[in-house]
């Protein structure tokens, strides 16, 4: 007899083609943590009967590509949506069903993505197609399939759990519009650097008219002698670049301070612009986060009034 499970995960690796991967065995509630193993797709598949007594014991079973990668998922996608999503040109590289009437979905951009704004393209994709906006981040797990979905909720009659199913597997396709929608979604991010800059410039002066002083200004040398970066200097850089930005510098100034040590050892030219890019990205991701939570706390302290 063909084992399904063997077959199911074969499929699931090879349409995902992450190379490397992380699996999640979360034990049941009365243990509830979380195992994570970090295989290729051969040590996947040897740990197979490991990974059914964990899940027969009660576990939930999930996957994700390890480091930064070319995939995002949409969670929780409902079965209507998804002949919609082919049709704008999102073809998925992977349909998983977790459990009745209830789907995820992995699409291949093409190419890697830093984290930043693979966070953002999987929240676009959310929003555009109705998908859980709490799983929309850029290292979420999604459900290996061959297994059982142990939520008590699913539950049948008989006393067992549906299987987590692969509905469709196109491996190696890239959706139609991964091109166009990636660099839609990653000029918007560029744009909030700037929007972050400016919002912290406003700020700066509404300080200046309370007749309060603002910090002294630190150059990205006093971040980088910080013992409290230990010598790693990509985070020393990612400090300076968040303080700088809230401190109202200009992108270019920002640019050429990071550009000030040797980064030759991250590559060429490319490398290093990409470098550059990704660490405003994160700090301006960083400024908006604490900016929404500020509001949020606001807004929360308006109301109890």
């Amino acid at each position: 007899m063909p084992d399904a499970t063997l077959n199911a995960i074969t499929v699931q690796t090879q349409a995902m083609n992450a190379g490397v991967y992380e699996v999640g065995v979360l034990l049941p509630a009365d243990s509830p943590r979380m195992l994570l193993r970090t295989w290729d797709a051969a040590d996947v598949l040897k740990s197979i009967p490991w990974l059914k007594a964990k899940n027969m014991e009660g576990a939930a079973v999930y996957i994700r590509p390890f480091g930064e990668h070319r995939l995002s998922l949409i969670d929780d996608l409902k079965p209507e949506n998804l002949p919609r999503l082919k049709r704008e040109g999102f073809q998925p590289c992977l349909v998983v069903q977790t459990s009745p009437n209830n789907y995820q979905v992995w699409l291949d951009h093409g190419r890697k993505l830093p984290k930043a704004l693979s966070t953002a393209v999987a929240r676009a994709l959310a929003e555009r197609f109705g998908g859980d906006l709490g799983s929309a981040d850029w290292r979420h797990f999604g459900r290996l399939s061959g297994l059982t979905n142990r939520k008590e909720k699913h539950r049948q009659p008989n006393n067992l759990f549906p299987y987590v199913r692969i509905i469709e597997a196109n491996p190696g396709l890239i959706y139609n519009q991964a091109g166009e929608f990636v660099q839609g979604v990653e000029r918007a991010l560029e744009k909030s650097v700037m929007a972050a800059a400016k919002a912290a410039a406003r700020s700066r002066v509404l300080l200046g008219r309370k007749g309060r002083s603002t910090a002294a200004g630190k150059s990205i040398a006093d971040f980088h002698a910080d013992s409290r970066y230990a010598g790693d200097l990509s985070r020393a850089d990612l400090a300076y670049t968040v303080y700088a930005l809230g401190h109202g510098a200009s992108e270019d100034s920002i640019r050429g301070a990071l550009t000030s040590r040797d980064l030759t050892k991250k590559g060429g030219e490319a490398r290093i612009e990409d470098y550059v890019k990704r660490t405003l990205l994160k700090a301006a991701e960083q400024i908006n986060r604490k900016s929404t939570i500020s509001r949020q706390a606001n807004r929360v302290s308006e109301l109890s009034r």
